[in-house]
C-alpha cells in the first residue's frame, strides 16, 4: 500500500536541518543595515544618478547583501540563491548587479535572461531593468506574449546583414550576433517560443540566468524551459578561434567570456559558467527540486533564523465568524478600512466570481470594487488592475494569480476571505503589503474549527504574533435583510450564466452532430 503524503508534511517543519550542506550555513541578510547609494562600492556614477532620480537613497539589506556578492569580494564567485521576504527589495537585488557588470560590453547581444512566472510580474521586472540599463547603453527586451510574436521577434532580433549585402561571407555573419538586446526579462512559454522558432534568437553569448519565484518555477514544468536552457548554454562548444598567419590561435572578437567553474556533469573538468540567480520568499529546501538548476558552489542569503519570514512592519489578525455570514462580516471590515486600497483573496476563481458578484446586489456600498480572475478576458484585467493601482478602485477580490512578486503602491491591506491552506501562500499574499519598509495589515477570516491550525502554521514563520479582531454585531445585523435579496439575486445570476454557456456550446460547430451521435 502505498502512503499518501500530504503537501505540507512533505514541505517539512521551517526550521528543521536542510538536507543539502550549503542551505546550512547562509549569510544573514539581517546582519546587513543597508547603505546610502553614494557609499556602495565600485558602483557606477551614471546609476548612482539614475536610483536617484528614482527616488532610491539608501539599499536594503538584501541588495546590499546581494552587491557584495557579485559586484563587491565575493565577485560572483559562485551561484547565488536568495531567500528573503516578500517586498524585500529582491529584484533591484539582481537588476543593478547584472547593469553593472555588463555595462562594459563592446558588442550588443543577449547576455542576461530573466524568467518569471506571469506575464504581470515580468512586466513589473522590466521596469526596473528600463529605469537603470539605458543610462549605461543597455536595451532590454521582453518576451511574455503581451503582443505577438512576430512583434516581439521584430524588437527581439536584427535582420541578418547577408540580405541587404550577398556578397559577404556566410560564415561571418552567422557568427555575428543578430538579437537587438542586451537583457531579456521572459515568461517560460514565450521564451520556448522564440527559442524553437525564432530565428537569429541565440543563448550562444549567455551570461546570467535569473529565476525568480523560483519555488513556482520549480514545481510548474513550463514546457521543459530550464533544462533546455542550460542545455544550449551548455552544448556551444563549437570552436570559436581564430589563427593568424603565424597559426597561432587567437580569440574570435564576439567570444563570450564566461566565468570558469567546475560544473556538475563535465566530469570536473572547467567550462565556461553560465552565472546564476535564484530568488523567493518560499525557496524550496528539497534536494531533488534544487538539482535542476545545476548551482555552482552556491551560496545561500537568508532572512532570519527560520525558512519563512513575514515582513517586519506587518500586522496579522484573525477574524472568527459563520460561514454564513462571512460575506457581511467582509462587508464591514471593507466599511472600518474605507478609503484605503485592500486586497481580497479567495480560494478559487468561483469564489472570487461568486463573491464580486455578490456584492454587486448590495446598494451604496461606500467603496468601489472589482474581481480580477482568468474568467476575465486579459485585456479587461490589465484594466482592472490599472485602474486598482490608479485609485480608481478600493478594493481587488481575486485568487492567488495576484499574491507572486505583483507591487501595489499605497496598499495598505490584505484580506483572506478564504484561510490559506499553507505558510507559503500565506506569506505570498500577506506580502502584497507592507513592503519595501512600509507597514501594513492582513486579515484573515476564519472559522472556529479553523482556528487551531492557523495558528499552527503561523507558528512556521518569523514575525508570526496574529491578534483578534472583532467587528461590530449590529453592522452585521443591519446587512441581513439586503443579504438574503442579495442571495436570491445571485443564484438567478448563476443560473443565467450557466444558461447562455450551454446554449454557446449548442452553438459551436459540431454540437448537433455530438448530440445526434448520444440520441
Amino acid at each position: 500500500m502505498v502512503a499518501m503524503v500530504r503537501k505540507d508534511q512533505e514541505e517539512g517543519p521551517a526550521d528543521h536541518v536542510p538536507h543539502l550542506p550549503w542551505m546550512r550555513y547562509p549569510v544573514d541578510i539581517d546582519t546587513f543595515s543597508g547603505c546610502p547609494v553614494t557609499q556602495l562600492p565600485r558602483l557606477d556614477p551614471r546609476l548612482a544618478e539614475a536610483l536617484q532620480r528614482m527616488g532610491i537613497e539608501s539599499f536594503f539589506p538584501v541588495q546590499e547583501a546581494a552587491w557584495l556578492e557579485t559586484i563587491g569580494p565575493g565577485a560572483f564567485e559562485r551561484d547565488i540563491c536568495i531567500n528573503s521576504p516578500t517586498g524585500s527589495g529582491k529584484t533591484l537585488a539582481y537588476a543593478l548587479p547584472i547593469v553593472q557588470m555588463l555595462c562594459k560590453r563592446k558588442v550588443m547581444c543577449l547576455r542576461a535572461l530573466v524568467v518569471l512566472p506571469t506575464r504581470d510580474l515580468a512586466l513589473q521586472v522590466k521596469e526596473v531593468f528600463d529605469a537603470i540599463a539605458p543610462v549605461v547603453g543597455l536595451s532590454v527586451g521582453s518576451a511574455v506574449g503581451q503582443s505577438s510574436i512576430a512583434d516581439e521577434v521584430s524588437r527581439l532580433v536584427r535582420k541578418p546583414k547577408q540580405e541587404f549585402y550577398p556578397t559577404i561571407d556566410e560564415e561571418y555573419v552567422q557568427m555575428e550576433p543578430q538579437t537587438k538586446i542586451d537583457i531579456l526579462v521572459a515568461t517560460p512559454g514565450r521564451l520556448m517560443d522564440h527559442i524553437n522558432m525564432t530565428n537569429g534568437f541565440s543563448l550562444e553569448h549567455l551570461q546570467y540566468l535569473v529565476i525568480d519565484e523560483t519555488d513556482r518555477m520549480l514545481r510548474e514544468a513550463y514546457q521543459s524551459w530550464l533544462p533546455t536552457v542550460i542545455q544550449l548554454t551548455h552544448s556551444i562548444g563549437q570552436d570559436h578561434s581564430w589563427h593568424d598567419i603565424d597559426g597561432k590561435t587567437l580569440l574570435h572578437p564576439l567570444t563570450t567570456i564566461r566565468r570558469s567553474g567546475v560544473e556538475r556533469g563535465f566530469k570536473g573538468k572547467c567550462y565556461p559558467r553560465l552565472a546564476k540567480i535564484v530568488l523567493s520568499a518560499t525557496l524550496t529546501q528539497d534536494p531533488s527540486k534544487l538539482s535542476q538548476l545545476k548551482l555552482h558552489h552556491p551560496l545561500l542569503l537568508n532572512s532570519g533564523k527560520k525558512r519563512y519570514r513575514i515582513p517586519t512592519k506587518l500586522e496579522s489578525y484573525k477574524l472568527i465568524c459563520k460561514s454564513n455570514l462571512k460575506p457581511l462580516s467582509l462587508i464591514v471590515l471593507l466599511q472600518e478600512l474605507q478609503g484605503n486600497k485592500c486586497l481580497v483573496f479567495t480560494s478559487s476563481v468561483e469564489s472570487s466570481h461568486r463573491l464580486s458578484t455578490l456584492l454587486c446586489f448590495f446598494e451604496n456600498l461606500p467603496f468601489k470594487f472589482s474581481g480580477y480572475s482568468r474568467l476575465q478576458r486579459e485585456s479587461t484585467r490589465r484594466k482592472t488592475l490599472e485602474a486598482f493601482k490608479e485609485g480608481k478602485i478600493d478594493v481587488l477580490i481575486g485568487t492567488d494569480r495576484m499574491a507572486r512578486g505583483i507591487h501595489i503602491d499605497g496598499l495598505r491591506y490584505v484580506i483572506n476571505y478564504d484561510m490559506p491552506p499553507y505558510v507559503k501562500t500565506y506569506i505570498h499574499r500577506a506580502g502584497r503589503t507592507a513592503r519595501a519598509g512600509e507597514s501594513g495589515s492582513c486579515f484573515t477570516f476564519l472559522r472556529k474549527h479553523e482556528v487551531k491550525t492557523f495558528d499552527k502554521m503561523l507558528k512556521k514563520a518569523d514575525n508570526a504574533s496574529c491578534s483578534l479582531h472583532s467587528l461590530p454585531e449590529e453592522s452585521i445585523e443591519t446587512l441581513r435583510p439586503t443579504f438574503s435579496s442579495a442571495l436570491r439575486k445571485l443564484e438567478e445570476s448563476l443560473e443565467s450564466e450557466a444558461a447562455k454557456k450551454s446554449n454557446l456550446g449548442d452553438k459551436m460547430p459540431g454540437a448537433s452532430k455530438r448530440k445526434r451521435s448520444n440520441q
